[in-house]
């Protein structure tokens, strides 16, 4: 997300957009001299993204080109009215669609929706609830976080032994796990589509 923050800071300076960046890396490349108009050494969390919205007041927020850290901040001052209270809009990626996929029921949900097909799966927020589950599936299964796009706390599981280690290493970072029918020795294909609003 470095790579992809920097562009954005890029794209911004091309449109004459003013740039306020809060990234407590120094050794990053969006926090190259230079790149950004502002730039917040603090850590990335509720608290100071909000002290820095009361004293900048930016129009808009980016959430997506933070990574996972910047993602779940986003949500959390959706949720707690800071973005509403200062009138900063998000830009991009929209609240809704970026907790439609960090939410694994709601994701699947849409999938479905949509009718396309998925494999067998459940959510569980506690490690009674995965156990019965893939109990329900069989095993093998593959037992994967909510809220962690970059897989923290997943893996597979062949046996509730395997399933209570890697659920007591989700729900450490996640309030939901995901359980998934296996299906190792399948191909995946994966697309990456862009579109505006207007489309």
């Amino acid at each position: 997300f470095d790579y992809s923050g920097s562009q954005a800071i890029k794209a911004l300076r091309e449109q004459a957009v003013q740039s306020i960046l809060i990234n407590p890396n120094i050794a990053t490349v969006q926090t190259s001299k230079g790149l950004a108009d502002h730039i917040f050494f603090l850590p990335v969390n509720a608290e100071f993204v909000t002290k820095v919205i009361e004293k900048v007041r930016p129009d808009g927020l980016f959430a997506a080109f933070g990574g996972q850290t910047a993602l779940n901040v986003a949500i959390q001052l959706h949720k707690d009215g800071v973005l509403e209270k200062y009138g900063v809009k998000v830009l991009g990626t929209q609240i809704d669609s970026i907790l439609a996929t960090e939410d694994r029921q709601l994701f699947k949900q849409g999938i479905e929706e949509i009718g396309e097909n998925v494999a067998a799966s459940a959510c569980a927020e506690t490690t009674e609830e995965a156990k019965k589950i893939a109990a329900d599936i069989g095993y093998p299964v593959l037992v994967r976080a909510a809220f962690a796009l970059g897989g923290l706390g997943s893996g597979f599981a062949k046996n509730e032994e395997e399933l209570v280690t890697l659920c007591n290493r989700a729900f450490v970072n996640s309030p939901q796990v995901i359980i998934d029918e296996c299906l190792k020795g399948w191909k995946e294909l994966e697309y990456e589509v862009m579109r505006d609003s207007k489309d």
